[in-house]
């Protein structure tokens, strides 16, 4: 199983470091679906692993992501938060391996 999240965080933080280009609208509508998904999966699997603050913070990046009730954060905003949480996603991969 931990290929597998390992693999979706990859694709999810490629996904969302591509946001940084000029996409079509609709690519942007994807990821925001794409990513509310992920990472309630990425949240519910960390909290049966007994991480909640990781589970707390994937919950909080869904919300964050929900395709729903858009948060205007504007395009540059958007862009910061689409590195610091692709970097982040690479991140807790390599933590979990220590």
């Amino acid at each position: 199983m931990n290929k597998i999240i390992n693999a979706l965080k990859i694709v999810l933080s490629i996904l969302l470091l591509l946001c940084l280009l000029n996409m079509p609208y609709g690519y942007y509508q994807l990821i925001r679906f794409l990513a509310l998904v992920s990472f309630l999966f990425l949240s519910y699997q960390s909290y049966k692993q007994g991480n909640k603050s990781l589970s707390f913070v994937y919950a909080v990046i869904a919300i964050l992501f929900q395709p729903f009730s858009k948060i205007a954060l504007g395009r540059e905003i958007w862009n910061i938060v689409d590195v610091i949480v692709g970097i982040g996603l690479i991140v807790t991969i390599f933590l979990k391996r220590k």
